[in-house]
């Protein structure tokens, strides 16, 4: 019994706890490891975690609201990573006066079928409301296989470049019309839609703010990059698109827009069945706030391409060509940014009052940097442009969540955007055949607001004094 007694430390109670000991090292080891790859993570981890908590914040991550930021996010970048490819190719590649004859092709071939076919979106969309994830899915995934076509156009300058733009465009405004269709889907409780609207058109900025950068680095590398980056971000987009909620597929209570703007159809459908609706409206605060938004619309297509030909041409005081684009650029991003959250704030005014305002002080600021042209007042000019369009068109929101009904809402959604998109493109033809010349061309992007602001305010006015306290207002 003696003998057979282990030596003290050999095996037993002395064996354990050097082990305990030796696995207490490898422990400390494990941890401090572990501490590390925590370290080497977080500047990947830390700001996704951020931005996971802000858009899925107030329960936006409940509803499904939080994921369509994210993918609004998605979709902005990998929007401007094509944007730099194709301005870097089209634009800056080459002198001003065959630019000019580049950007006209590329309007001509690309904008003016576009035209045609943009009508055609929203309706063809609101006939697929089971189908809105795989819509947006395949917008995305379609965005990335032409990347990959113009990844090669951008180097050979092939004809192909120009339908492939075409096919772009056409897919990033079927995903925006989707989009709008899929918002009332994902209210969180107590959210208005404008206050929804503002977020996920933050998510959008923020990311194209980030991505802006990142495809100029991209483009230094080589004009085919800015496009390799964007495949990848739009293949990730098409698994995010189904991640939304089954509800967004979900057509329940909805119906297909019938709107008319006159007397005895103001605030609903058609009772009679109509073969073809079409992009009428359902009241006139609606009515004629689509066509101030439509006006502000057509204004900021025509500074984008007017003002990049003047200011390559005639930069800032001082500065390069690039860098006064980039001035103006910055300007009218902040100014769109500011607008966004301005519009959250004031969700609860009057609509009508809002739009009058900020398109009058569009208006003004037009006026006054025609009358006296100079830097300061170009980038001012931006910047308000920006405002009042993000602010507009969240005001126009308003509207239609206040005047439709909610049968019919979603299919309005998708028939304005197309209407403003439209517009959008009216203002880039007129922006690219006018003179070089500063003053007169903005009284040329003065005279556009006038007409929208001096068509549409008294009806506006009139609509906010009868009918304000009529019907509930958004909050």
């Amino acid at each position: 019994m003696a003998t057979a007694r282990p030596p003290q430390g050999a095996t037993g109670v002395g064996g354990a706890k050097g082990g305990r000991s030796r696995g207490g090292g490898s422990g400390r080891m494990g941890g401090s490891l572990r501490a590390v790859g925590r370290a080497l993570h977080f500047p990947l981890t830390g700001p996704a975690r951020g931005i996971r908590r802000a858009t899925h914040a107030q329960g936006a991550g409940e509803s499904g609201l939080g994921k369509l930021i994210e993918l609004h996010g998605v979709n902005g970048a990998g929007d401007m990573m094509i944007t730099v490819a194709l301005a870097s190719t089209v634009f800056f590649s080459v002198p001003t006066d065959e630019a000019r004859g580049r950007v006209a092709l590329y309007l001509g071939i690309t904008m003016a079928p576009f035209t045609l076919l943009a009508p055609v979106i929203g309706p063809l969309l609101d006939r697929l409301p089971h189908g809105r994830r795989a819509a947006m899915a395949g917008a995305m995934l379609a965005r990335a296989l032409l990347a990959l076509v113009l990844s090669s156009a951008v180097v050979s300058g092939d004809l192909q470049l120009y339908p492939a733009a075409l096919g772009v465009l056409v897919a990033s405004k079927a995903y925006g019309v989707v989009r709008s269709a899929v918002v009332p889907r994902l209210l969180p409780p107590r959210f208005s839609l404008v206050k929804a609207n503002s977020r996920v058109t933050l998510g959008g900025l923020l990311a194209t703010g980030i991505a802006a950068p990142v495809g100029a680095g991209l483009q230094a590398i080589g004009p085919r990059w800015p496009l390799y980056g964007a495949f990848v971000i739009f293949i990730a987009g098409t698994f995010l698109s189904f991640t939304l909620p089954h509800k967004v597929d979900s057509a329940k209570g909805e119906d297909t827009a019938l709107l008319a703007a006159d007397e005895q159809h103001l605030h609903g459908p058609h009772r009679k069945p109509v073969k073809r609706p079409g992009l009428r409206t359902v009241g006139i605060a609606v009515t004629h706030a689509l066509g101030a938004n439509a006006s502000i619309r057509c204004l900021t297509g025509f500074l984008i391409f007017f003002l990049a030909f003047l200011l390559r041409e005639h930069p800032m005081s001082g500065q390069s060509a690039a860098v006064s684009l980039g001035i103006v650029a910055v300007s009218a991003g902040a100014g769109n940014a500011l607008g966004t959250a301005v519009g959250a704030w004031l969700r609860s005014r009057a609509p009508e009052i809002i739009i009058v305002t900020v398109v009058g002080f569009v208006l003004s600021v037009a006026i006054t940097a025609a009358v006296f042209f100079g830097a300061v007042l170009v980038a001012f000019l931006a910047a308000v442009a920006g405002f009042a369009q993000a602010l507009a068109k969240l005001s126009l929101d308003a509207l239609i969540q206040r005047d439709v009904p909610e049968l019919v809402r979603t299919s309005a959604f998708a028939r304005s955007e197309t209407l403003l998109q439209v517009s959008w493109v009216l203002g880039g033809a007129i922006g690219i055949v006018l003179p070089l010349k500063g003053s007169f061309g903005l009284l040329v992007g003065a005279a556009i607001v006038a007409t929208g602001w001096l068509t549409t305010v008294k009806g506006l006015l009139g609509s906010a004094r009868h009918g304000g306290h009529a019907r509930p207002r958004v909050t």
